[in-house]
């Protein structure tokens, strides 16, 4: 199986997905991550690009994903994005890539960047094209899931927990390699918020450990 994880920037992907990511390569899937932005001054200097981008191959490294792709757009600048530019570079990654299983954030999140993300991920994950894709799911990422107001539209509800007991202690330690993105509890992007929040998870289906998703799409064949 392939597996596809899109993170708007570097890091949601480990936050959002890194117990599940850790299990299905245990099992012998193959996982492809795709980051979108690469950031851009003066928002971010290119030092800080480079710094991100080690610790993002660290953390692949230890969990043993196959490919990162880096779609290079301006982070906080999407909106200057040619919207057709923006929608074929997923499709492009979608094609190549062949997932079984995508997962992509939750639209209602804080980050503006994040609900493009969806949008333009949703366009090329259309079950119309040479190969359709399985399974989606949306993720939460702490620090925008749940910020933005709260309405229906908004707000995350779970309904599919992957049980991640025995892939927890991998997910922190490669959460634990970004230091630029990492801060100190009761900041929400800290390893102590995140080992919670997956005891929370697990807590509500009665395991150690969970990481919830809703599902967007199942195609059952």
């Amino acid at each position: 199986m392939n597996v596809l994880v899109i993170a708007p920037h570097p890091d949601d992907e480990y936050l959002g997905v890194g117990g599940t990511i850790a299990k299905r390569i245990s099992r012998g899937h193959d996982v492809y991550i795709c980051v979108v932005t690469k950031g851009c001054e003066p928002l971010f200097s290119e030092e800080s690009v480079v710094q991100v981008r080690n610790e993002c191959k660290q953390a692949d490294e230890l969990l043993g994903v196959k490919e990162r792709v880096y779609l290079n757009f301006p982070a906080v600048m999407l909106e200057t994005i040619p919207r057709y530019q923006f929608n074929e570079a997923f499709f492009q990654v979608v094609q190549r890539i062949h997932p079984d299983e995508v997962y992509i954030p939750h639209r209602g999140d804080m980050q503006l960047d994040h609900k493009m993300v969806v949008d333009a991920a949703m366009v090329a994950l259309r079950p119309k094209y040479r190969h359709v894709v399985q399974r989606i799911y949306a993720y939460e990422t702490l620090s925008e899931t749940g910020w933005d107001i709260p309405n229906t539209v908004n707000e995350f509800f779970p309904t599919v927990y992957e049980d991640i007991s025995d892939t927890l202690n991998l997910k922190l330690r490669a959460m634990e390699f970004f230091k630029s993105q990492l801060g100190t509890f009761p900041e929400t992007r800290s390893l102590e918020a995140i080992e919670s929040l997956a005891k929370f998870r697990g807590a509500t289906i009665g395991c150690k450990a969970a990481e919830a998703f809703s599902l967007i799409r199942e195609i059952k064949i």
